[in-house]
């Protein structure tokens, strides 16, 4: 079982950076490969980025390749999303996960979810 708590989100203008974090228990965390997703109103859940369990490989939808950058640290059971360059088309619920399989995370699909952190953009 693996529990996963975001934080970071907030209020930000246009042209702005947050760093959004993902603190999960467990001791299996460095075998997961975690992910980060939004949900804007109205709209379904949308894949933001993925990192593999040994932090080798990163994937990025289209929308923010350039600008937000996924890492993680397997010692504090943490993975980060560091934004940048912030857009109004940003703003959403972030939530991150985490799966066995990473490609199940490009496909929208994970085992574990968390309860997800508001991120504002005002232009």
């Amino acid at each position: 079982q693996v529990q996963l708590v975001e934080s970071g989100g907030g209020l930000v203008q246009a042209g702005g950076s947050l760093r959004l974090s993902c603190a999960a228990s467990g001791r299996t965390f460095s075998s997961y490969a975690m992910g980060w997703f939004r949900q804007a109103p109205g709209k379904e859940r949308e894949f933001v980025a993925r990192i593999s369990s040994n932090r080798v490989t990163t994937y990025y939808a289209d929308s923010v390749k350039g600008r937000f950058t996924i890492s993680r640290d397997n010692a504090k059971n943490t993975v980060y999303l560091q934004m940048n360059s912030l857009k109004p088309e940003d703003a959403a619920v972030y939530y991150c996960a985490a799966d066995p399989i990473g490609m199940r995370l490009s496909n929208g699909r994970a085992d574990y979810w968390g309860q997800g952190t508001q991120v504002t953009v005002s232009s």
